[in-house]
């Protein structure tokens, strides 16, 4: 792995990175923004601490342990990655309620157009700040964005000391079993 030093993790700062998206996906995992690690490589998930690409490997997800830099081969599992902000900071916390609001917004436009058969925001605290729903808990939401699903994940990074990496992949496998269990939403309503 790269390592970089603060001024180069600093100039990060506020990047965006490009989603890993398709039409129809099974699965569309949201993160809360990117950190400044993600944002220095563009890939999703990147600092080492984080347990996203761990728990998808163990939970199912993937047939194998994928790094960061492979985010790529997601959709060929019917996976993808997005943000609930776009913009890169060195924690969430910097994020402001309108910028959460904002975020929610656009999420729910791009999950209209991409049509997922679920959509997992990684964090019940950004989930509750971005759709305004203060009684969210992790697991399946009465919501939902058109026909699309949506579930609450813990938040993967390795500061959320409330879930090991035991108990997030059991939540994760409780969506992984629910996705297969549900199709994608096509374009065409006779496939």
């Amino acid at each position: 792995m790269t390592r970089f030093t603060p001024a180069e993790l600093e100039a990060a700062r506020d990047r965006l990175v490009p989603d890993v998206v398709a039409d129809g996906l099974r699965v569309l995992f949201c993160g809360i923004n990117p950190g400044l690690m993600t944002a220095a490589t563009g890939h999703h998930f990147a600092r080492p601490g984080n347990r996203f690409w761990p728990v998808l490997y163990r939970s199912g997800f993937t047939p194998r342990l994928l790094k960061p830099s492979e985010q790529g081969e997601l959709t060929s599992y019917g996976l993808g990655i997005t943000n609930v902000v776009a913009r890169a900071t060195a924690r969430a916390d910097e994020l402001t309620p309108e910028e959460y609001h904002e975020g929610g917004r656009l999420l729910a436009l791009k999950v209209a157009r991409l049509r997922p058969g679920w959509l997992a925001v990684a964090g019940v605290t950004a989930y509750r700040a971005a759709f305004g729903d203060r009684t969210a808990r992790v697991g399946p939401q009465e919501r939902t964005i058109g026909a699309t699903r949506v579930w609450v994940l813990p938040n993967p990074s390795g500061l959320n000391a409330h879930w090991t990496a035991e108990t997030m992949a059991q939540e994760f496998t409780r969506l992984r079993v629910a996705a297969e269990e549900t199709r994608p939403v096509t374009a065409d309503p006779c496939r």
